[in-house]
């Protein structure tokens, strides 16, 4: 299995900043962590509002922790809201069920980690998590 290791961390974050940029977004906050929901990687750009760490950290986390996108913990969020409240709480409030949470898997499968990415709308966050991961060579997995 391979490892999402420092450089490939911060290719990553350069990826999801360079789409972000390109396209106009908001200054935004990109987290990357390791499978055990540690952190790799993080930058906040100038002009990020403040709390965007706990923000894309609770992304990337929630996708983790459920073994999906955040845009997939919305949907569950919008249909089983009790579920998604108690998942919250059971890992410590840090699940944000909206857009932006992207996993990293390998090219053959492997799950490597989390992205997530915070600033602009939820969708637009999302973009630019899967540019950063897919410019890095590797899998977004967003549902």
């Amino acid at each position: 299995m391979s490892v999402l290791d420092l450089e490939t961390a911060r290719s990553i974050v350069a990826g999801a900043r360079a789409h972000g940029s390109s396209a106009g977004f908001k200054p935004l906050t990109v987290v990357v962590l390791d499978t055990g929901g540690h952190v790799i990687a993080v930058e906040r750009e100038d002009g990020a509002s403040m709390k965007r760490f706990e923000i894309g950290f609770g992304k990337a986390y929630g996708a983790l922790s459920l073994g999906m996108g955040s845009r997939s913990i919305m949907a569950r969020a919008e249909q089983q809201a009790y579920f998604v409240a108690a998942v919250t709480s059971a890992v410590g409030g840090t699940l944000v069920p909206v857009p932006g949470g992207v996993l990293v898997r390998d090219e053959g499968g492997d799950l490597l980690g989390a992205v997530g990415v915070t600033g602009d709308t939820s969708d637009n966050d999302e973009a630019a998590a899967v540019a950063g991961i897919e410019g890095a060579g590797l899998t977004a997995q967003v549902d």
